[in-house]
């Protein structure tokens, strides 16, 4: 059994399971993304590594020492500027990519590009068997480089993708004009992605799956709640429900503050939520509190904290997690950055988090009952 900690007594499985369902655990479960930091790979693995020159095994090494659950591994993209066959010119900076050029510069040309990549899409023939195939072997392949850690992987409705294609600038003009292009879009893309679920849903490959969909920034949601209401919740909705098919749990993703979004979103049927960015007003210890029904991950605050922080100060915020959410007696908290380990986290900050889970059976854990 690969243990995080020496006196870690559950396995990886049983603890991010009994997460899941709410039930004891023998210390605080670990999600992270550990792709984009070349010194916290350094510093577990004892390798060298001058820039961004390591590999998906040693990414997955780390995993193997410090995750519970983690999303997919990618290695290095490099620094190369790339276009696709669509006209996009993408700029690649090693752990992020952004757009450099669209092959539009105005709603009328996006609209045009998206009636054309939504026809090529629909023309597209779905092979279930095919899918399943393929991603059984990624899951298991990834298995094989992680160990015991639960892969936490990705499902989309296809609703983010479309405005960061287009920038919001332009998708706001577009919106306008041609809302029947959207809803379109939104019903094929989740139909497809449905489809894919019932071909690859799998809960002996994770119990768990992410649904990424970024819409909001610290102030709050980028969008209406009418807006979202319409493009949408409804397919959030339906992908929940297809993996709750299969017996998959289903979290969700935005980075910013949602917090006006939470009870739409609870609406959709999902089981919990990750990245809370206290920064923004987005407090892991609160929410749990206010909804203990649900998961919450991702409450570490990833850039006042883990990037200019003490480990002292990082150690006293994740007991406060940890003992304030009852997450030993309770489940439903995973521990996890606000921002994924990105590169400006010095790898004393990322320990410091580690060590404190691991230390969290030694806490003075005060109950309701004594309180």
């Amino acid at each position: 059994m690969d243990r995080v900690s020496p006196s870690d007594r559950m396995s990886k499985l049983e603890r991010v399971k009994a997460t899941l369902a709410h039930q004891p655990v023998d210390r605080a479960a670990i999600l992270e993304q550990l792709s984009y930091n070349p010194r916290v790979i350094a510093d577990w693995t004892g390798k060298r590594i001058d820039g961004f020159n390591y590999t998906l095994d040693d990414i997955c090494a780390v995993i193997r020492q410090t995750c519970d659950l983690a999303m997919p591994p990618v290695a290095p993209r490099g620094t190369a500027r790339v276009s696709g066959a669509d006209g996009f010119v993408y700029q690649h900076d090693n752990w992020n990519t952004s757009t450099v050029s669209r092959p539009f510069t105005d709603e009328v040309g996006a609209a045009a590009w998206l009636r054309r990549d939504t026809e090529r899409l629909r023309a597209t023939p779905f092979d279930a068997a095919a899918a399943r195939q393929a991603y059984r072997a990624t899951m298991l392949d990834l298995q094989r480089r992680i160990g015991d850690t639960v892969i936490l992987n990705y499902s989309w409705t296809g609703f983010s993708s479309v405005y960061a294609a287009m920038g919001l600038e332009i998708f706001s003009f577009f919106m306008a004009e041609y809302p029947e292009l959207m809803r379109e879009r939104m019903q094929l893309t989740t139909a497809r992605e449905v489809a894919r679920i019932h071909a690859v849903a799998d809960a002996a490959l994770s119990p768990v799956i992410l649904i990424p969909e970024d819409f909001a920034t610290k102030q709050g949601p980028i969008f209406s709640p009418a807006f979202l209401k319409i493009y949408h919740y409804p397919f959030v909705r339906r992908l929940a429900d297809a993996w709750h098919e299969h017996g998959v749990a289903a979290l969700y993703h935005s980075d910013g503050n949602w917090r006006k979004a939470i009870p739409d979103l609870i609406a959709c049927g999902v089981d919990g939520f990750y990245c809370l960015e206290p920064g923004c007003g987005m407090d892991i210890v609160e929410f749990k509190t206010a909804w203990p029904q649900l998961v919450w991950a991702g409450g570490v605050d990833g850039v006042d904290l883990m990037e200019r922080g003490t480990p002292a100060q990082i150690k006293a915020e994740v007991r406060r997690h940890i003992l304030e959410t009852l997450a030993l007696e309770t489940g439903g908290m995973f521990v996890a950055s606000s921002s994924e380990v990105n590169p400006s986290m010095p790898p004393e900050s990322f320990r410091a988090m580690i060590e404190a889970v691991g230390e969290g059976r030694d806490f003075q854990q005060p109950t309701k009952n004594a309180q």
